[in-house]
């Protein structure tokens, strides 16, 4: 483990209600242009691991369209 590594964070001024209606490839773009480490574009309903990840915005994309987005 890199002891000198800097912790992802969340970018502050970034609402992530603001993706909802977007397509995903948009979503996605603007995203990473605001500053987030990871994008994570998911189904509706996909099963996934609930733990936390700082700096990691989630999407849920249905037919093309950010329908849920959640950070962590």
């Amino acid at each position: 483990m890199n002891d000198n590594a800097t912790p992802s964070r969340n970018p502050a001024d970034d609402d992530p209600e603001t993706y909802v209606g977007l397509s995903g490839a948009v979503a996605e773009q603007r995203a990473r242009e605001r500053g987030w480490s990871t994008v994570r574009s998911l189904p509706p309903d996909a099963i996934i691991t609930m733990e936390y990840m700082a700096g990691r915005i989630n999407f849920a994309v249905k037919d093309g369209e950010v329908v849920r987005c959640w950070q962590g």
